[in-house]
C-alpha cells in the first residue's frame, strides 16, 4: 500500500480533492461493501466497514485539528501531533494512525485490531469494545489481500470536515450505508434500522424539546437519537441542548449505534449495552430507574421469550404494574418498560405491531387499565411493507403522562394506510420495487395531522374513551376511522338505456337464429 499522505486522485493529490457531495460519498462507501462479497456474509458487512470507515474518519478528523491547532497557536505541526492534551476530540496513538495502516503489507487484520483496540484505550469517549466487535485478523474470511484492498479504496478520499459538503454529510452517508446494509441483508437488516421515513413521523410527534432527556431501551443504530437531536437543530435550537440515552442488546448493533453518534458529533450520548429488561443501565445513585422527558423505540414485536419468569421473580423497578404479557410475545412489556422510564410530564412514541391494538386475554387486561389512565393519546395505523422484517403494516402508539386538555379522555386514531388520502389528495406512502417508502409529504402530513389534532373523514379522528369502552377496548384504527371504499353511484337511467339496447340486441339475434333454423329446416 502507498503511504496515506502521498495518496492521489485521479492525479490530484488528497489536500486539492474536491468538496465530496453526497451521492459521491455514499457511492464510495457502498462501493466498499464490493469488496467483501464472497469474503462474508452480506448481514455481517456492517460489522468490517464501520470499524474501518471510523477508523479513517477520526484520523482525517485527527490531521485536519492538528493543523488547525498548529496555525492557531503557530506551532510546529510535528509537535502538535504527539501532545496529547492539546486534542480536544479524538485522541489517535501511533500504532493507529493511518500512514501506519496503510504501510502495512502482511498481517493487516492483525494490525487494524491492534488499531482499534489503541483507540478505545486512549479515548474515553468511545465506550468499551466499540471498534473491537469484530475480528480483522481472521485470515479464514478476510485475506490480506482483500484487506489490502479494502484499506486502499479508504485511501482514496478524505473525510476532514472540510472535505465534506455539509459537516452532516457523513452522518447521512453512514445512514445510507446502514439502509443498504438492510436492503442487502433482507430480513436481518431489520434488527438494525428503522425507516428513516418511520423514525422521523415518530420524533416529529412526541416532539422534543431543548434541554430534553431523550431515550431509546432498543435504540439499534441509534437513528431514533440521532433524528430527535436533528429535530431540535431544524426548529431552530442547538443539537448540543439535548441529552441522548439508548441501550442495546445485540453486541454488534450496539457499537455500530456507538459509532453513529459518534460521527454524527453527539459525543456526549450515553448508549449502553445489555438487556434492557433483566439489566437497565440508566438507574440513579439511590436504585431508581431513571425517567426521560422523551421516550422513542422501535422494540422487537411479539418476541419469544421475554424473560417473563425472570420479571416475576427479579423486577426490582415496579416496570409492570398492569401486568404481564404471555411469555411468547413481550409488546406490552416494552410498552410499560417505556411508560416506566416517563417522566411526569413526558411522552412516548413507539413502533408496534399491529396485534397489541386488539389481541384479547392477557393483553386486553393490560390495554383496558392503560386507557383508563389516559395514558394513550394517540394510535397511527402505518402502510403495510415499510420494513425490512415484516411486510405487516405495523402502527406508532403515542403515549402521553401530560395531555393536553382538549385532549383527556380522548385517543387520536389517524389511518395512514391509504396511499393517498381521499379527502386531502396527500400521497402517504410510494410503491417500490421490494417494499413501499412513506413520502417526504405523508409524513409532513401525518405528524402536523397528530400535533394539530386535526379531524378527517376517512383518515382521523377524536374518539371519547366512553366509545372505546364500547368497543370493548380494542384499538383497531379502523373501527374508529370509515376505511370503507365509496360505492360508485349507479346512473339509473343510464343503466335501463344500457338494458333497452340489450335488449335490441338479443331482439337481432333472436331474428338472426330463427332464420338460420328456418333455413336448416328447408335443405
Amino acid at each position: 500500500m502507498t503511504d496515506g499522505n502521498q495518496q492521489t486522485l485521479s492525479g490530484v493529490g488528497v489536500d486539492e480533492q474536491d468538496t465530496l457531495d453526497l451521492d459521491t460519498l455514499e457511492s464510495h462507501l457502498w462501493e466498499a461493501a464490493d469488496i467483501l462479497r464472497g469474503s462474508i456474509d452480506a448481514a455481517d458487512y456492517k460489522n468490517y466497514i464501520f470499524g474501518l470507515l471510523f477508523l479513517k474518519r477520526i484520523n482525517d478528523r485527527f490531521d485536519e485539528e492538528t493543523e488547525e491547532i498548529a496555525e492557531e497557536y503557530d506551532l510546529d505541526e510535528e509537535t502538535v501531533r504527539n501532545e496529547r492534551d492539546l486534542h480536544e476530540e479524538f485522541w489517535v496513538p501511533e500504532r493507529a494512525r493511518w500512514s501506519h495502516i496503510t504501510s502495512q503489507t502482511d498481517n493487516i487484520g492483525e494490525a487494524l485490531d491492534k488499531a482499534l483496540i489503541a483507540v478505545e484505550d486512549e479515548n474515553d469517549v468511545i465506550a468499551d469494545r466499540v471498534l473491537s466487535t469484530v475480528d480483522y485478523n481472521d485470515k479464514d474470511r478476510l485475506s490480506d489481500a482483500t484487506l489490502d484492498e479494502l484499506v486502499t479504496h479508504f485511501d482514496k478520499h478524505r473525510y476532514r470536515n472540510a472535505d465534506l459538503e455539509d459537516p452532516d454529510i457523513f452522518g447521512r452517508a453512514y445512514e445510507y450505508l446502514i439502509r443498504q446494509f438492510a436492503d442487502d441483508a433482507g430480513k436481518k437488516g431489520g434488527e438494525f434500522y428503522t425507516p428513516r421515513e418511520v423514525v422521523q413521523l415518530l420524533v416529529e410527534c412526541v416532539d422534543p424539546e431543548p434541554g430534553n432527556r431523550v431515550y431509546d431501551p432498543c435504540c439499534g443504530s441509534g437513528g431514533m437519537l440521532i433524528y430527535s437531536a436533528e429535530h431540535i437543530r431544524d426548529e431552530g435550537g442547538d443539537m448540543d441542548d439535548v441529552s441522548l440515552y439508548g441501550q442495546e442488546k445485540n453486541l454488534n448493533t450496539w457499537a455500530i449505534g456507538q459509532m453513529n453518534v459518534l460521527l454524527h458529533e453527539l459525543q456526549d450520548a450515553k448508549i449502553a449495552k445489555g438487556d434492557t429488561i433483566t439489566e437497565p443501565k440508566f438507574v440513579t445513585e439511590h436504585g431508581e430507574l431513571e425517567v426521560f422527558d422523551r421516550v422513542v423505540a422501535n422494540p422487537p414485536w411479539n418476541q419469544k421469550k421475554w424473560n417473563k419468569e425472570w420479571v416475576q421473580e427479579n423486577e426490582p423497578y415496579n416496570r409492570f404494574p398492569y401486568g404481564l404479557p404471555p411469555k411468547n410475545r413481550g409488546d406490552w412489556s416494552w410498552i410499560q418498560l417505556m411508560l416506566a422510564s416517563l417522566s411526569e410530564n413526558g411522552k412516548a412514541g413507539i413502533v408496534m405491531d399491529n396485534g397489541i391494538l386488539f389481541r384479547s386475554r392477557s393483553e386486553k387486561k393490560i390495554r383496558k387499565p392503560i386507557l383508563e389512565a389516559d395514558l394513550i393519546e394517540a394510535v397511527i395505523a402505518l402502510p403495510g411493507n415499510l420494513f425490512y422484517n415484516t411486510s405487516s403494516p405495523g402502527c406508532i402508539l403515542i403515549m402521553n403522562k401530560d395531555k393536553p386538555e382538549e385532549r383527556e379522555g380522548k385517543v387520536q386514531f389517524i389511518y395512514a394506510e391509504d396511499q393517498t388520502l381521499r379527502e386531502s389528495g396527500v400521497q402517504v406512502f410510494e410503491e417500490l420495487s421490494n417494499q413501499n417508502q412513506m413520502t417526504q409529504e405523508g409524513v409532513e402530513y401525518l405528524a402536523e395531522t397528530h400535533l394539530t389534532g386535526r379531524e378527517e373523514d376517512h383518515h382521523s379522528r377524536l374518539v371519547d374513551m366512553e366509545e372505546i369502552e364500547e368497543n370493548d377496548w380494542n384499538l383497531n384504527v379502523p373501527r374508529y376511522v370509515d376505511t370503507t371504499e365509496p360505492e360508485v353511484p349507479i346512473d339509473v337511467s343510464e343503466k335501463l338505456r344500457e338494458l333497452d339496447k340489450l335488449a335490441e340486441e338479443r331482439r337481432k339475434t333472436d331474428e338472426e337464429l330463427q332464420q338460420y333454423m328456418e333455413e336448416l329446416e328447408y335443405r
